[in-house]
């Protein structure tokens, strides 16, 4: 088996030595894993990965060789701590689409002022109801079930989209920008975000001025300019995880070109929308927080702002206090994107949902008002769009 780990990783372009794997064997070999799974995948990742920035495809070599083993990821600190056995799947409720229309939405005040009063009187486990917290009901708190408006409890991954707050941990993976499909056809697309200038030191031959100081010397004067690059600089925001794991790709594949085709640029996570931080690495994001007003405060007015996201959440994410999928904010998205827009007025969205749906979706509507309509579908013709916009 870790004979096949090697060659896997191998064909994967993840540059593990021979010497590297005999090291993985000897720190087995001398138990330094303890038999624990996720020990054993920090182990193995120490020993055979030298960068960072191959990480994601020693996971998903990890989870192709070594199928069925699972990680305990960290529980996520709350308040109150809701017991796992009341939240363990045995059943899922699957209802009809008139029992969905049948059932109403409490609104953004009342279901938090219930979630609180259910969190004093609960004593026990339920499944199936419509008021406590549990799994395979129609209650608005806990897992399996289904409700227009609720907060998800304890449930791996999206099945509705309809949380408006999910009380989980949840890890995000960082965009690979050594993705190379489709590359070369975004970068041709950026290029029209160009202004060249010529800064830094002379170090390129300046052959016309050469020839014209020679003539008018009468000796070989040889002259140097600067190397002539693209002066435009760019800041990328890009919303990941929960329903943007379906369009990573085409993330990556933008995250790449962007990366080899502006001097200065600089990158950004989010999730949904931009709170009060932000963060550069997914692994870290909760231990290596950016505050949002200093991004604005580092950043001259002159960088092209470009968000990337799929605009698709709960309206209250946008426009309510607290409205944030995972944390408590103090104020709406909307006041967080409208200071970095006031900042940078050069904005645009790409969205990679595409554009006939999104009609269908409120939020992507709020995100077009207040982007002024300067939203984009995340293709070539449209990034060649949004970068037509940028340089007015």
């Amino acid at each position: 088996m870790f004979l096949n780990f090697f060659t896997e990783l191998r064909a994967a372009r993840v540059p593990v030595s021979l010497r590297e794997y005999l090291s993985f064997l000897e720190a087995l070999d001398e138990d330094l894993a303890d038999k624990k799974v996720e020990e054993f995948y920090y182990l193995s990742r120490a020993c055979l990965v030298k960068d960072e920035r191959h990480y994601d495809r020693f996971d998903q070599v990890f989870g192709q060789v070594f199928k069925g083993l699972e990680t305990l990821g960290r529980a996520m600190e709350e308040e109150a701590a809701i017991p796992e056995e009341w939240l363990r799947r045995l059943a899922e409720r699957y209802l009809t689409e008139e029992e969905k229309r049948q059932i109403e939405a409490m609104g953004w005040e009342k279901l938090w002022e219930t979630l609180r009063q259910r969190l004093k009187e609960q004593q026990g486990r339920h499944q199936g109801g419509n008021k406590w917290i549990g799994t395979a009901g129609t209650s608005p708190y806990g897992a399996y079930g289904y409700n227009p408006e609720g907060v998800r409890i304890g449930q791996e991954g999206n099945r509705n989209f309809r949380a408006v707050k999910v009380w989980d941990r949840r890890e995000f993976k960082d965009f690979d920008d050594s993705v190379e499909l489709g590359v070369r056809n975004m970068r041709l697309a950026l290029r029209r975000l160009r202004r060249f200038a010529r800064t830094g030191a002379p170090e390129e031959l300046d052959l016309d001025e050469t020839i014209h100081e020679t003539a008018h010397r009468g000796y070989l004067d040889v002259r140097l300019r600067p190397e002539r690059r693209n002066a435009v600089k760019v800041l990328l925001f890009l919303d990941v995880g929960g329903s943007m794991d379906w369009h990573v790709e085409a993330a990556e594949e933008l995250f790449s070109a962007a990366r080899l085709e502006f001097k200065h640029f600089e990158h950004f996570y989010f999730h949904n929308c931009v709170y009060e931080y932000l963060w550069k690495e997914n692994r870290r994001r909760f231990e290596e927080r950016i505050p949002t007003l200093d991004v604005i405060r580092t950043y001259p007015a002159d960088y092209r702002a470009v968000f990337v996201g799929d605009a698709s959440m709960s309206p209250y994410e946008i426009k309510m206090p607290g409205g944030s999928v995972e944390h408590w904010n103090e104020e709406p998205g909307q006041v967080w994107l409208e200071r970095i827009l006031n900042h940078f007025p050069r904005a645009v969205w790409l969205n990679p949902v595409p554009r006939p749906q999104w009609g269908y979706t409120q939020s992507i509507a709020l995100l077009r008002q207040i982007f002024s309509d300067r939203m984009f579908p995340l293709t070539l013709e449209g990034i060649d769009q949004a970068m037509r916009e940028l340089v007015r």
